[in-house]
């Protein structure tokens, strides 16, 4: 079954598929337009482009979308793509998944960072065997980090330049040291 999109407030967070990456990685935008999203000249961003292949990585690895991959972030109201977010691979033996999300420059500051993070979050915790969600961001990220915080995350440790967080499922039972 494919992968359904991730519907927030504002947002419809939909899932990239190998096809799309790889045009979009080429430099053809256009496919947006025959998905029915508003083209921009702010998406994909630089960010963006040195994330597809990531992308294109980890939908390699399974035959068909899991969810645990990643999304483009669309405006609902104005069908504009202003982001990228999703998962960083599948689950690991301790059911735990790592979260990464970019808006654009031009949709800062709107609440979206927040809003795509909470989706993917809730989306993760609805699925069997999840157990919590972590992320990263660096050190002098200091929006990202109120994302988390107010996400619920804790921090589990900083290392680096990097400070890793964590929230737990309050569904799950086991506790997990990731």
């Amino acid at each position: 079954m494919a992968t359904q999109p991730i519907r927030t407030e504002r947002l419809i967070l939909v899932p990239f598929t190998l096809e799309v990456t790889k045009l979009l990685m080429g430099g053809a935008t256009t496919i947006l337009q025959e998905l029915g999203f508003q083209l921009s000249p702010y998406w994909p961003d630089q960010e963006a482009i040195e994330t597809f292949p990531k992308i294109i990585t980890n939908l390699e690895k399974v035959p068909e979308p899991t969810g645990f991959e990643s999304y483009m972030v669309v405006h609902r109201q104005s069908m504009t793509v202003i982001g990228d977010a999703g998962f960083k691979g599948l689950p690991n033996a301790e059911g735990a998944v790592d979260i990464g999300y970019a808006i654009i420059t031009q949709a800062q500051k709107n609440g979206y960072g927040f809003e795509v993070a909470k989706g993917l979050v809730n989306w993760a915790f609805q699925q069997p065997g999840i157990k919590a969600v972590t992320a990263r961001c660096l050190l002098n990220n200091k929006a990202s980090a109120r994302v988390l915080e107010k996400l619920g995350m804790e921090q589990v440790s900083v290392e680096d330049e990097l400070i890793r967080w964590k929230i737990l499922n309050p569904d799950a039972q086991a506790s997990i040291s990731c």
